[in-house]
């Protein structure tokens, strides 16, 4: 008989009025793991009424105390590491050093919420006016909501909620339907540092449920990440129920690369980003700018990479696993016949190639296409899977041209070794977060994740649901400077820079 994973709320397995269930699939096997229960509005009231009844006296929990959990919280997931781990690999199917990856940049956040209590501090200016003292409060919403995506089940739920409930807000997690157990997991680890019943609580479901919580009037903020259609989507609906929100959307990152280029480093990078985590991240590197005359001589070494990656079971030490759905990999699939419709070569086919695994798996090899149009849907689409389009242009600043027409403004690299042009490319390119020789220009915690046009809606800060809007647009640039030891091929997300 097949388990049912149950809600979480106010500190036990809550099954809930609904009797909807969704599969939730092993993607190496093709097979059923369990199922999902799916919640109702019922079941989002039950979990909403359990953190609003919390708030109050976590709110005047002292910081200290609450310090102490999220400290213990911390050195329980650095001890169970690697049963998440399991978890994602399970559920997600992206291979266990990847998975491991995402953990421990999920323990970088709440580590860095270990920090509230001076992230929290007010402002004070003396005399403003005679006799006039004027000070500010930093002080917690309520029961805020995050709505994660399938892609990162640890990492970015961890995004959000170490801060918000270190802030004193308490939490409603409604986390992906296809990869639904880590947020269970992460919210029972909790309650075991010490968290208090109702503080951080987990809803399952589907569009039933996001809405409920966009439109329930004791939500008083929604954090979000995922497409750009369903960002804009959630930043319209909550926004519109007077909450504050922020809304990661979709992505087409471009990595631009000058003849100059060290392209045993650039093609290790296209790799890494292209196809770690079956090209199933919101900054993978989905297009190849390649300044002429450099695309031959790269298109070539990066071939030559492709040939040596090892696709299979995430368990079986494996480079890369298969993808999230068959549906999802089916839909990513017929990109390469869109390609060659379109006019494109395509140089490596991932279709049909031997794995380390089920043959009932949902699998796709890297793919690499060559003389991709710009008018093709492969390349406007944020196609999410493991597919690398290259796009050839005569100059860099026809380059900085084509990626700054893009709708996606989430991140871009530049490999180069001259100096002056990469200062140009991270003063002149429009995306929220730049690299310099680096193909993941994933910031650390404490700065902060967030793109610019198409890619986020709302206050971009990662900082949680208790942030502060700034009135600046941030750009945040990763840059590294040629180091011969640069480590080679590793699909693994990056647990530093």
């Amino acid at each position: 008989m097949t388990d049912t994973l149950n809600h979480y709320i106010d500190g036990a397995s809550h099954t809930g009025d609904s009797t909807r269930t969704s599969p939730v699939f092993n993607p190496a096997t093709g097979a059923v793991a369990k199922n999902v229960r799916l919640a109702s509005v019922a079941d989002v009231d039950t979990a909403v009424a359990a953190a609003t009844a919390a708030f109050p006296a976590w709110r005047d929990t002292s910081q200290a105390h609450r310090q102490a959990i999220l400290y213990r919280y911390r050195e329980l997931l650095n001890a169970r590491r690697n049963d998440l781990a399991d978890i994602l690999t399970a559920e997600h199917g992206k291979v266990t050093s990847d998975a491991r990856g995402e953990v421990a940049r999920g323990i970088e956040v709440v580590e860095f919420a270990l920090g509230m209590p001076h992230l929290v501090k007010g402002d004070f200016s003396e005399n403003v006016s005679t006799g006039v003292d004027v000070y500010t409060l930093r002080q917690p919403l309520g029961a805020v909501a995050i709505i994660s995506p399938f892609n990162f089940p640890a990492m970015v739920p961890m995004w959000f909620f170490p801060i918000a409930i270190a802030a004193g807000n308490t939490v409603v997690l409604k986390p992906s339907e296809k990869d639904p157990s880590a947020a269970n997991w992460m919210a029972e680890l909790f309650t075991e540092a010490g968290l208090p019943k109702g503080v951080f609580n987990v809803v399952h479901g589907d569009k039933e449920s996001v809405d409920a919580l966009l439109e329930h009037r004791d939500v008083k903020a929604v954090s979000f990440v995922g497409s750009t259609p369903i960002a804009k989507y959630i930043y319209e609906t909550a926004s519109k129920h007077g909450k504050r929100v922020q809304a990661l959307g979709g992505a087409k990152n471009h990595m631009l690369v000058l003849p100059d280029a060290d392209l045993d480093l650039t093609a290790d990078a296209a790799v890494n980003a292209g196809f770690g985590s079956a090209g199933e991240r919101c900054m993978a590197i989905s297009v190849v700018v390649a300044v002429e005359p450099v695309a031959d001589d790269l298109i070539a070494k990066i071939t030559e990479r492709m040939r040596g990656l090892k696709v299979g079971d995430g368990m079986r030490n494996c480079d890369m696993g298969p993808l999230i759905t068959e549906a999802h990999r089916d839909k990513v699939a017929s990109y390469i016949d869109l390609a060659h419709t379109d006019g494109a070569d395509v140089v490596v086919d991932g279709r049909g190639i031997a794995v380390d695994g089920e043959a009932s798996g949902f699998w796709l090899g890297p793919t690499l296409l060559d003389k991709v149009s710009t008018d093709s849907a492969v390349y406007k689409d944020e196609i999410f899977g493991p597919i690398l389009a290259i796009i050839r242009v005569p100059s860099f600043e026809e380059g900085v041209a084509l990626i700054n027409r893009s709708p996606y403004g989430n991140g871009t690299a530049i490999f180069t070794n001259d100096g002056g042009a990469a200062r140009r490319y991270q003063h002149e390119v429009e995306a929220g977060m730049v690299g310099v020789n680096v193909p993941i220009p994933v910031p650390v915690a404490y700065h902060s994740f967030g793109g610019w046009k198409d890619s986020a809606f709302g206050d971009a800060k990662a900082y949680g649901p208790a942030g502060i809007a700034f009135y600046t647009r941030e750009k945040v640039v990763t840059s590294r400077w040629l180091d011969p030891s640069h480590g080679g091929i590793n699909l693994g997300f990056p647990q530093n820079q």
